[in-house]
């Protein structure tokens, strides 16, 4: 019996001794591993007078799409705003070929990019916040920093990953659809936006249903991609989705952010876990 409790204490004594190695010494090596990998993330971020460096470049990207011909073009990106696009589209009916390109006086915010941004910022200030001279007290509070820079890690890379859904109202009302000159057709919707890596502009080809048309109207909801045969009103018309054309481009700084995103949830889990195997010691064993 003593002998089983002695085995014990030594067996206890062992696993408080690793405890607090690992609260005093590998939680802040995982922290500067986070921190290294974030800051990275954050220089593909570069805003125009964000840094030392000067402007963000710009970077041209030539739009195209392997089931498609009838549009083209080059979007021209500068950190996280659309500077210049130049596109052509081809009318099928026709083969009209129709030019239009922003104003010069016009620049289109890419809300997703900024978003991202932002939440890498607030979980580099987190983790800014537990420099080498802060002694964690508890299991309990590594996991609920990592449980917060997770949670901006996962919201940035899901303003990433998943673009708006949007009604054809909203694409017809966008400011979008206000940067072109010549201004765009009346029977012409785009929209811009990011998907994981690439940059993707849709255009979507429109006609007018007659007051006397026997087709059963079916206004459309939200979607990132509407379909041909897709329905809306806007104003006094009722209007359908004849064609619809995508085209984007690799946008590769971006694929590097995705990637340092998911390296750094990983480190945040791994440590989560090795946390967890001490959990029988958070509540009254402070170090």
């Amino acid at each position: 019996m003593a002998t089983a409790m002695a085995a014990t204490a030594v067996e206890r004594a062992v696993l408080e001794e690793e405890f607090r190695w690992l609260l005093h010494d590998e939680v802040h090596a995982v922290l500067r591993q986070l921190q290294d990998i974030l800051k990275e993330a954050a220089l593909r971020f570069t805003l125009p007078g964000s840094g030392t460096e000067g402007p963000a470049k710009q970077e041209n990207f030539i739009l195209g799409s392997c089931g498609t011909d009838q549009v083209k073009g080059v979007l021209t990106l500068q950190g996280d705003a659309l500077s210049q696009a130049d596109v052509n589209l081809k009318m099928p009916r026709n083969n009209q070929l129709l030019h239009f390109a922003f104003r010069e006086d016009k620049q289109w915010k890419l809300q997703q990019i900024q978003d991202a941004r932002n939440h890498v910022s607030q979980a580099i200030y987190l983790l800014d916040n537990r420099d080498e001279n802060y002694q964690f007290r508890t299991g309990a509070e590594v996991l609920k920093l990592m449980d917060a820079v997770m949670l901006q890690l996962t919201r940035a890379r899901n303003r990433l990953t998943t673009p708006a859904t949007l009604t054809l109202p909203e694409i017809a009302a966008s400011g979008l659809t206000r940067m072109f000159a010549p201004a765009l057709p009346s029977d012409v919707l785009v929209n811009v936006y990011i998907n994981l890596n690439k940059l993707c502009l849709t255009v979507y080809q429109l006609h007018a249903l007659q007051p006397n048309s026997t087709k059963n109207f079916r206004p459309s909801g939200g979607s990132v991609l509407h379909s041909p045969g897709a329905m809306f009103e806007w104003g006094s018309q009722r209007l359908e989705v004849s064609h619809v054309h995508k085209v984007e481009s690799v946008i590769p700084w971006l694929n590097d952010a995705l990637v340092f995103f998911t390296v750094s949830l990983q480190l945040c889990q791994q440590l989560k876990d090795k946390i967890s195997v001490f959990s029988s010691y958070w509540s009254y064993r402070p170090f």
